[in-house]
Formats: C-alpha cells, sequence, structure tokens
C-alpha cells in the first residue's frame, strides 16, 4: 500500500459525514462500528452529519449519537422522505431534491468523511468524495473504517490500480483507512490535503 498523504498536528474536526449502510449487514460487528464511531465523534465534540434515515447502519449511527448528546444532521432527498425511511428526531433534517444535492450538501455541512461497511451507495459516496479531492475541489481527509476486514477487496482493488497505471500512488494516499475508530478519527484530524 502507498505511503498515504503526510499527517502533521492534529486539527479540530467540527463535522464529519459518515456514509454507511441502510441496511444493518448480517454481522453485529458493523453495528457495534457504527455506535463506536457515533459515539467517538460526540466524545471529541464532533457533529454528525449523514443520509438521514432511520434504518440500519445510519439509524444506529444517529441513536447513538443523539443518546450520547450529539448533533446528528441528515441530508435526504424527498422521494426517501415520501417512502417514511427519514428519522424524524435529528438535531436537523435536510430534505433535498436528488441523490446529487443530497451528497453535495453533506459534503458542504462536512469537514471531513469516514465510510463504514455499505452497499452500493456508500460505495458510490465514498468514490465520490475520493474523486473530488483527486481533482482538488476539496482538502478534506477521507477515511474508512475496515470493520472485520469489509473493504479489503475494495482497498486491494486501488493498490491494483495503482500498479495498473489508473491511479497515481499520490492520489491513492488520499484515503486514510484503518480498524481502529479512534486511530482513523486522530488520523483524519492530523491529515493536511
Amino acid at each position: 500500500m502507498p505511503d498515504p498523504i503526510p499527517l502533521h498536528e492534529p486539527r479540530p474536526l467540527r463535522s464529519i459525514c459518515v456514509f454507511c449502510g441502510s441496511s444493518p449487514g448480517d454481522d453485529p460487528a458493523y453495528t457495534a462500528a457504527a455506535e463506536s464511531v457515533a459515539e467517538a465523534l460526540v466524545a471529541r465534540g464532533v457533529r454528525v452529519v449523514y443520509g438521514g434515515a432511520h434504518v440500519g447502519l445510519m439509524g444506529a449511527v444517529a441513536d447513538t449519537a443523539l443518546a450520547a448528546g450529539g448533533q446528528v444532521v441528515g441530508v435526504i432527498p424527498r422521494s426517501m422522505v415520501d417512502r417514511e425511511v427519514a428519522h424524524r428526531g435529528l438535531t436537523e433534517l435536510h430534505v433535498v431534491g436528488s441523490m446529487h444535492e443530497r451528497k453535495a450538501l453533506m459534503a458542504d455541512l462536512s469537514d471531513g468523511f469516514v465510510a463504514l461497511p455499505g452497499g452500493m451507495g456508500t460505495l458510490e459516496e465514498l468514490t465520490e468524495v475520493l474523486s473530488w479531492a483527486q481533482l482538488g475541489l476539496h482538502h478534506k481527509p477521507v477515511a474508512l473504517l475496515d470493520v472485520d476486514g469489509y473493504w479489503d477487496a475494495w482497498l486491494a482493488f486501488l493498490d491494483r490500480a495503482v500498479a495498473a497505471g489508473f491511479l497515481r500512488p499520490e492520489h491513492r494516499g488520499l484515503l486514510l483507512s484503518g480498524n481502529d475508530v479512534d486511530g482513523v478519527l486522530d488520523a483524519m484530524a492530523r491529515w493536511r490535503g
């Protein structure tokens, strides 16, 4: 794996966007990780920004952060509100017109991004913010929490893309990763893009 972008002295992250599944997955470790991330963010005084749903890992992140006294901001498209998946107990809930607007607003509201296990939507959100970082459209830390090796195959794909000449090593280094919540959040705080 290539060296990550250099780390420096910690900086305050006021707001972190959490990408994760609208399903809980089949391993209780995924929900436990979502709860741990939420608790760690609240303990650090960091506001949680996420996709606004009350289901799956998304709901676990929101409910845990709220129960710990944290602020939670959801961003959800109108079509999902109409299907009754919006979380009604958040600090703020922004209802937008499309998935594109959702991602843009979540990015605007956040000082960094962390991904937990999830499916196509999580992968797409993570990949898009990494692409934006590669293009210099933002200089915010992007990380993933690799729960029980969930992201191993995707990380191997990125390494293969570097080896095949489709991804520069410095762009591969834009993604921080680890399996320890505090270690990932500490690396995000020290990151300078």
